[in-house]
């Protein structure tokens, strides 16, 4: 009997497996063609895509279309902008974000359910109704900085960064986490003489890891995939991201193989990040809050 248990246990594991397997395959696929496409001409890239040569280097392979991707248009520099602008805005926006779900959480004042209302009502509100009335006001607020007072911030990192920093979405997942959290270890540390501020230093946020890297993620990926917005403030090369350099690929004749190369340079940030935080994103799926 021990040993048709066992048998069936290695079945059903084996079975397991197998299906996770061919639901990885099924999300590699897309990556695997783009970095194969990458490697090939044009006319090889369209004449392989009806059959499984799509997914193979095989025929004319060549590092060509990473040289003319490079040439046609300053692929670093997109690479850097969107990395600075997304890394700028997930820090920020997780600091203020998790002060501000600590304040709604541990912090008695009058209002704070309605304003925690308003805040997740913003989530239904698409950015194509505000994004007009939001370019007025960045148009015309003033800065001060290292060229001294000026009025605009149109055409630079600021206007890029400073609009996302909160958002409803983040604050909901740091507030839910809080709540999760034991009333004990907050009620101990006010009684042994500890500031809010410490509190949330060194009780709150050390057990924050899994909420920080899902919204580190969540955070990343809708920063680093912008379009729109940067596509309406933005005009000077020096500061468009990767999403709005894609466009220097599809003038006159699409190219194709550039096409695939930009998109493989562009995403290596993305699985750099994910790979980073990966353990610490996974533990949050499984974990189901810390219980007192």
């Amino acid at each position: 009997m021990a040993t048709v248990n066992a048998d069936n246990r290695g079945l059903r594991l084996a079975v397991r497996y197998g299906v996770l397997t061919l639901i990885a395959l099924i999300f590699i696929f897309p990556l695997v063609f783009m970095v194969v496409s990458s490697l090939k001409p044009d006319f090889q890239l369209l004449s392989d895509t009806g059959s499984l040569r799509a997914f193979l280097p095989v025929g004319d392979v060549s590092f060509n279309n990473y040289a003319a991707a490079f040439d046609r248009a300053p692929v670093a520099l997109f690479v850097f902008n969107s990395v600075f602008v997304t890394g700028a805005t997930v820090l920020l926006s997780l600091f203020l974000c998790s002060l501000c779900a600590f304040s709604f959480v541990f912090l008695e004042w009058k209002g704070r359910g309605v304003l925690l209302s308003i805040i997740l009502a913003t989530l239904i509100i698409p950015f194509e109704t505000i994004a007009i009335p939001l370019l007025l006001i960045v148009s015309k607020l003033p800065w001060i900085g290292l060229e001294g007072f000026e009025i605009g911030w149109l055409n630079s990192y600021r206007v890029q960064i400073i609009p996302w920093i909160a958002d409803g979405l983040t604050i909901f997942l740091f507030v839910q986490y809080f709540r999760d959290l034991p009333n004990e270890l907050i009620e101990a540390s006010r009684v042994e003489g500890a500031s809010w501020w410490q509190i949330y230093r060194r009780v709150v946020m050390p057990l924050a890891g899994p909420v920080l890297a899902t919204a580190a993620i969540l955070k990343f990926l809708v920063m680093y995939n912008q379009y729109l917005w940067p596509l309406i403030v933005v005009q000077q090369e020096e500061f468009r991201p990767v999403m709005v350099g894609l466009g220097y690929y599809f003038q006159l004749n699409p190219a194709w193989g550039e096409i695939m190369a930009y998109l493989t340079v562009i995403t290596v940030p993305v699985l750099a990040f994910y790979l980073i935080l990966q353990r610490a994103f996974i533990a949050s799926i499984a974990s189901t809050g810390v219980k007192g």
